[in-house]
Formats: C-alpha cells, structure tokens, sequence
C-alpha cells in the first residue's frame, strides 16, 4: 500500500510539472526559432473548441492572454483554460483513489484545483509589476543621463538594454525598441506599452515620452522630474505599508501565538488539576 501512494505522488508531480506552463523559450537555428511543443498539445486539441466559445461568451479571452503575455508564458488563453479543467478532475480523482470519497471535499477539492493556476498566474503578475515598479527610477534616470549627454531616445534606450542587467524593466523596453525596428511609430509604441503593462508610473513615463515627442521639448528635465516623484511615491507606499505591519500582526498574533503561549504556560497546570484534583504546588 505504501507503494502504491508513492507511485501515486510521483505521477500528481509528474502531471503538475507537466501541465505547468513553462516560461517561453526559444532557440535560434540559422535565424530560425524552435519554440518548446507541449506534451499534452495533442490532448488538448479537440477541447478547444468549446472552450474557446467559453472564453469568448464571457469576455475572458484577450483579458487571460494579456496576463499569459505578460508573464512570458507560452502559453494561449483556450490552453489555460483546459489545463484548469483538467486539475479540477486530476486532483479530486487522486483523493477518491486514496480512499476520500465524501462528496463535499472532492467538490471543494475540485473548485480549489479549477482556480490553482489563477492564483500562480496573479501571483506572476503582481510579482512582475512590482519588479517593474522597483527598476523604473533607475531606468528613467539612465535615459536621461544618456540623452543629457546627447544621444537622441533611441539611442539611449538601445545604450540602457546593452549596458544594463536583465530586469523586467528592460525587457519591455526591448519590446518598444523591437516594435519600433519593425516599423511602429514610436508614439504608437510606447501607447502599447503603457497598455499592456497597466501600470500608473510606467503610463506617467509613456505620457511624458509621447507629450515630448509631439512638443519637441527636451526630455532630460522631465525624465529627472519623473524619476524623483516615481520614488517619492514608492517611499510613501513603504510608509504606509510600515503603518499598517502592526495591524496585520494582529491576527497571526491572535490565533496562532497567544494560545500557543496558552497551551505552553497553563497546559501542565490544567492536566495536574484534572488527573490530580489540585494543582501543582508551589
């Protein structure tokens, strides 16, 4: 038996990495890319059809794929979405198998396995925006160093993507100067920018970029100008984080070490007092 649950926990790993969408990854031969080819791609074929209406009936398609796109996974909107269904079957399966067959865990089991992937892909995305958020000063700082040192903004950026490590920040800076390079005009791609990323400071920095380029202003000033009410704005968010520590202490605070000190401090008196009828002398 303890066999058999072994072999069962490595086959939920093994479906678990295997459905897990990996980040994109792509190889270049003699100019070609090779993109990874799911193992399950064949599996999910004939689902995509009525899934692909679901998503439309309820408007989810193009809100589920900007999120994959931002995250970098390879991955369409119908596939997350039969990879949800399919762990709302895999792990209530897996507990009847173990021998839970009462009906309202397994639903809850396959409610809380349907929304598993939305929270990994929130988390994704919550955690890229704030890495985004942490290295915008320093790159609005970097560009306008550079272009106070005469580099027009294309050159600055092309100058910031080589010099500087990889950091989110940066690689959507390579998307603008890719789309720009292909032929987007460069208003047009910084609008995309601040759309796909939805974030307030970034669209502050594709507003100044685009108000500077129909003006023909110069854009050194309003980079420093940006960079320093983008930082103020972060330090006043850690305040407040910071005031609000104590209230969030609160609750682990109350339900899980106050009675733990409980337990610890009057346990032995109360287990005395009931096995003996008094407590412990003192």
């Amino acid at each position: 038996m303890i066999i058999l649950y072994f072999i069962l926990f490595l086959a939920i790993l093994w479906i678990f990495f295997n459905l897990y969408p990996e980040e994109s990854k792509t190889v270049s031969v003699f100019g070609k890319e090779i993109k990874k080819v799911s193992l399950f791609e064949p599996l999910f074929l004939p689902f995509r059809p009525i899934n692909d209406l679901i998503l439309k009936g309820f408007n989810l398609k193009d809100k589920i794929q900007n999120k994959l796109d931002f995250v970098k996974w390879d991955l369409k909107a119908v596939d997350f979405l039969i990879m949800k269904e399919l762990f709302a079957i895999i792990f209530p399966l897996v507990f009847f198998i173990l021998g839970i067959k009462k009906i309202w865990i397994l639903i809850l089991t396959s409610i809380w396995s349907f929304f598993l992937l939305d929270f990994i892909l929130n988390s994704k995305v919550n955690n890229r925006k704030r890495a985004i958020i942490r290295f915008l000063p320093e790159t609005i700082e970097l560009l306008g160093l550079c272009v106070g040192a005469g580099l027009d903004f294309m050159s600055a950026v092309t100058w910031v993507i080589d010099k500087v490590s990889l950091n989110p920040m940066i690689e959507e800076l390579s998307v603008v100067l890719k789309e720009i390079k292909v032929g987007k005009s460069r208003v047009e791609a910084l609008r995309d920018l601040g759309r796909r990323l939805d974030i307030p400071d970034v669209k502050s920095f594709t507003r100044t970029l685009i108000q500077a380029d129909r003006m023909g202003t110069p854009v050194e000033e309003a980079f420093k100008i940006l960079s320093e009410d983008i930082r103020m704005r972060r330090f006043y968010n850690a305040e407040k984080q910071a005031r609000l520590a104590p209230i969030k202490m609160l609750f682990p605070l109350i339900f899980f070490i106050l009675p733990v000190i409980f337990i610890i401090v009057a346990g032995p008196i109360l287990v005395n007092f009931i096995v003996k009828g008094f407590p412990i002398s003192m």
